[in-house]
């Protein structure tokens, strides 16, 4: 994995603070000077007192001077080197025992408050690596119970379709049969979406145009009738450039984004556009537990993801689709591309079009999030970085 990058809009305040040499130097010449000071006064007491007496207010004051300048001196230590190194060392093992809620908190100097945005940075790459290894688990787990229905369902389905046929053309009520089918139809529909999110995408990604893509599905669909009644606009840049991808699955990303679009807004406007754009990660979570008044950590995406392997201002091309609906609430976009996952009434939907979505752009070397439309409603954004910038 590479070295984790800053979050684009983070502050970072390590070259706002003073440096530690400096700090050191400037607090020593204060004390130095104090005890130049001192000594200049002790000498000034001791002549003005009799001999009996000098030697002893004199041997008291050098003392005195001793003692302030091992305090002020572990202080100042303590202070700017210690205490920093401690709070960055219990945070480093709370990291290492595998609590990643935990933040290093910035120091005093320039050097101790990078060094905790290095820490705090190296904590959201192993959030990130966690999370796509909970995925990975996912999907795998996933593609496992596939197969098993495959399996266990298909043969089965596939008798009571023979079963349905045979009722049609039988004495059997012709609405019970039609009923029978739909639902038939509906579990070999979730079937074959399991499969399809669980099956690994073959062939090597290739260059693809994004612009002609758009045009593509759009044209499919209105062939189709999909369209038919509804009001599409389409806004696509004339100089796209191409992006590194595979054209079916873009294909199908673009298919089932406009499905969704037209199924949350049935009477409403749905856009689709696609423009040159820069990769700008937003924060990669919520506020963490350890942060000054902050509620228990939360994890969102605020704005767009963070993908580890994607540096901030990696050209490419982003692609959005907007609708006229309800929207997504916030609590619920972290989970909305999640395996059967829907807020569609029951029937309405297997909850499966949003996780291969995800899982598609994934493995095309791009992130797939949403946001709130313009106009209300949901806009889903979809980046695709350029050509060239090919992705394990």
């Amino acid at each position: 994995m590479p070295a984790p990058t800053p979050s684009a809009g983070v502050p970072r305040h390590g070259s706002s603070r003073p440096g530690l040499a400096r700090e050191l130097l400037w607090n020593l010449v204060l004390l130095m000077t104090a005890a130049l000071s001192l000594a200049v006064a002790t000498g000034l007491i001791a002549q003005s007192l009799d001999a009996p007496y000098a030697i002893a207010v004199l041997l008291a004051l050098i003392a005195a001077d001793l003692i302030v300048l091992v305090l002020f001196g572990r202080y100042l230590i303590g202070r700017l080197v210690l205490r920093p190194m401690r709070g960055l060392m219990e945070a480093a093992d709370r990291v290492g025992a595998g609590d990643l809620d935990v933040r290093a908190a910035p120091a005093e100097t320039a050097e101790f408050t990078r060094l905790a945005e290095r820490l705090n940075d190296m904590t959201d790459a192993l959030l990130d690596a966690r999370g796509q290894l909970v995925q990975a688990e996912k999907l795998a787990g996933i593609g496992r119970l596939a197969a098993g229905i495959a399996h266990e369902v298909g043969n089965p389905l596939a008798a009571i379709g023979t079963y349905l046929e045979v009722l049609r053309k039988g004495p059997a009520d012709p609405e019970v049969v039609t009923a029978l089918r739909a639902e038939v139809d509906r579990i070999d529909g979730i079937v074959r979406g399991l499969l399809t999110y669980a099956r690994p995408v073959g062939g090597d990604r290739g260059v693809v145009a994004p612009g002609a893509v758009v045009d593509r599905v759009v044209d499919l669909l209105e062939q189709q009738g999909v369209l038919k009644g509804r009001e599409l606009t389409r806004d696509v840049a004339s100089d796209l450039p191409p992006v590194r991808g595979r054209p079916q699955a873009l294909e199908q990303v673009l298919v089932n984004l406009l499905l969704n679009a037209l199924d949350a807004a049935p009477t409403g406007p749905v856009h689709v556009a696609a423009v040159a754009w820069a990769y700008a990660p937003g924060p990669s979570r919520g506020s963490r537990r350890t942060d000054a008044g902050a509620e228990p950590p939360v994890r969102r995406m605020t704005r767009t993801p963070r993908r580890p392997d994607l540096a901030p201002g990696t050209p490419g091309v982003l692609l959005l689709v907007a609708d006229a609906g309800s929207g997504v609430p916030e609590a619920e976009r972290d989970r909305i591309f999640d395996p059967f996952y829907t807020t569609k009434p029951p029937g309405a939907g297997t909850g499966l079009g949003l996780a291969i979505v995800q899982r598609l752009v994934h493995e095309m070397g791009g992130l797939v999030w949403v946001e709130d439309g313009r106009g209300g409603g949901a806009a889903f954004k979809v980046f695709l970085p350029l050509d060239g910038t090919d992705r394990p």
